[in-house]
């Protein structure tokens, strides 16, 4: 104990034992909803999930997994994967993403920091990009942080800025983007009427320009580059409107619309990006911008031709990859999450296990231990990555490596070598993201199957095991009107809704190591997933320190 007083020493349960193996599973995107045909949970054989909410109500329930209770703004704002397992690792709520921008801006602080001031370095002679999707979705970026930081950006001395965008139609309604261009165009009029040189430069839908993650494929980074750099694309236009509304007319939804740019009378491109011009991604969320990033930061670089690389100052709104350290530059700081639970079991003699497959690996490594890299204690932690299908969308493989993830963590568990054993089965969130309906019931069997492999483990060493998801996504594939009922499009088809839900999650506790008179309190109405945390420690034997979320379970004689 240091002259501070703090420890790592966690007080003993005054009614719970050590030494139980906990294995601890999160099925990514699995919420909870009405059942019907648009539920792939509920459609799915899910044997194992459904035993759990039906066997013992004391010993199951849902728990809150976005909005507030994951560090976002508003209760209209998505979980996702990221701050779901920073609330699930770190026991506590921090301001997250759009959070953290949206108070960065709202004080200020956003323009005084060292990221700001390294872009701020070119205003005088060159240009200011801003690249991002143009959408009020919430979950990737918003279009009044934009709004805020064109404004403050020309306050401070930008003379010329060129915005480059990309339609979403994922996040929010096919559509939507026109109203979105025609509302940016309007704000960027009145910018011009202050003395300023700023335009919409370039253009592209998100999933065919730009926005491709975890390496998946590279030709999408590729498209953006030759738009927003090098001023090349397929099609020009001379306004942005005119350039969505005609690509949409041919029959390119949102998401995929082709990269465009803007040009001037002469055909010349109006916006591409040079030497001594600042450029900014204004993505708050990190994982379809790490690719772009790469593209723009690093000199030693092989994944596509860049033909021309400008010298350049970058900054992502956010640090998009802590453990890379990218981009090196960003205008607002990530949360400071240090005393994870994690770290205080590890200091506690709890030895661990993490595995997922490459999708979502860090996330049970990085973003559960705080955004930090790397071990505690390389001695008493092992972390297994098991590779993801590449080049192909996940729902031509929907039940991708949950098996071997499964294997893995049975191994582990049957090895009695570690104490807690943790995964994460990114099944429903992976392929709902594709929209595939067949395809997400037959992940959600698979994540299923993954499950029971471990719980017999357990069943095996006399452990305990605790399930539960990081946000919802398979539950509800479908986008709804206000009052529930599906939306259909202008061919009386149903639209499919690829986003992750508002849905709070299941979380489930059991196996033969659980004490008996264990079960989920009922005055934790609002629980969330910050209060897994202290939960887990409980069942390791020890009380979680006195600034956790409270923990969800009691013991009753």
């Amino acid at each position: 104990m240091g002259s501070s007083g703090f420890s790592w020493k966690l007080a003993d349960h005054p009614k719970l034992p050590k030494g139980k193996t906990v294995a601890l599973v999160v099925l990514d995107g699995w919420g909870e909803a009405k059942a019907d045909q648009y539920n792939c949970i509920h459609i799915a054989e899910t044997p194992v999930m459904d035993s759990l909410k039906k066997g013992a109500p004391e010993k199951w329930r849902l728990v809150r997994a976005h909005g507030t209770a994951v560090g976002l703004p508003t209760e209209d704002d998505m979980g996702n994967s990221e701050v779901g397992h920073n609330a699930l690792g770190a026991g506590r709520i921090f301001a997250q993403g759009a959070k953290l921008v949206d108070l960065a801006l709202a004080s200020g602080k956003i323009y005084d920091g060292p990221g700001f001031n390294y872009i701020k370095e070119c205003f005088a002679s060159g240009t200011l990009h801003l690249i991002g999707l143009l959408s009020d979705g919430g979950v990737h970026s918003r279009l009044d942080q934009l709004q805020l930081l064109l404004k403050g950006a020309g306050e401070r001395g930008a003379k010329r800025i060129r915005v480059h965008i990309l339609t979403d139609g994922r996040d929010v309604l096919d559509g939507s983007s026109v109203g979105f261009v025609e509302t940016l165009e309007n704000d960027l009029a009145e910018i011009r009427a202050k003395g300023i040189d700023a335009q919409i430069a370039s253009g592209g839908g998100r999933m065919y320009v730009t926005m491709d993650r975890y390496e998946n494929d590279w030709n999408v980074i590729k498209r953006g580059w030759d738009a927003q750099v090098l001023g090349e694309a397929p099609h020009k236009f001379k306004s942005a409107v005119e350039a969505v509304k005609a690509l949409r007319a041919t029959g390119a939804n949102d998401q995929y619309l082709p990269p465009f740019v803007i040009v001037d009378d002469s055909g010349k491109a109006v916006g591409p990006i040079v030497d001594g011009d600042a450029v900014v991604t204004f993505n708050f969320r990190a994982d379809r911008m790490v690719m772009i990033a790469k593209s723009l930061e690093y000199a030693d670089f092989d994944k596509f031709d860049r033909v021309r690389v400008p010298k350049i100052r970058y900054a992502g709104m956010l640090q998009y990859d802590g453990e890379l350290k990218l981009p090196s530059n960003y205008l607002v700081s990530p949360p400071e999450i240090e005393r994870t639970s994690g770290e205080y079991l590890v200091h506690n003699g709890v030895r661990t296990f993490a595995c997922s497959e490459t999708v979502k690996f860090g996330h049970v490594t990085f973003f559960w231990n705080g955004n930090r890299s790397g071990y505690f204690n390389p001695e008493m932690e092992e972390y297994v990555e098991i590779p993801s299908d590449v080049g192909i969308t996940f729902n031509v493989k929907p039940n991708m490596k949950a098996i071997e993830i499964a294997e893995k963590a049975r191994d582990a568990i049957l090895s009695r070598k570690f104490d807690q054993v943790r995964v994460n089965l990114p099944n429903g969130d992976m392929v709902g993201h594709t929209g595939d309906i067949e395809a997400t019931i037959v992940a959600c069997k698979a994540a299923d199957q993954a499950v029971k492999m471990i719980l017999d483990a357990i069943e095996q060493v006399g452990g305990i095991f605790v399930v539960t998801a990081d946000h919802g996504n398979a539950e509800d594939m479908v986008k709804r009107n206000k009052s529930g009922q599906p939306l259909l499009d202008k061919n009386g088809n149903i639209q499919i809704l690829t986003s992750h839900t508002l849905e709070p999650v299941p979380i489930a506790i059991g196996g033969p190591g659980l004490a008996p008179g264990v079960r989920f309190r009922k005055d934790v109405p609002q629980g969330g997933l910050a209060n897994v945390a202290a939960t887990v420690m409980n069942l390791h034997g020890f009380e979680a320190p006195s600034d956790y979320e409270q923990t969800l379970i009691e013991v009753v004689d």
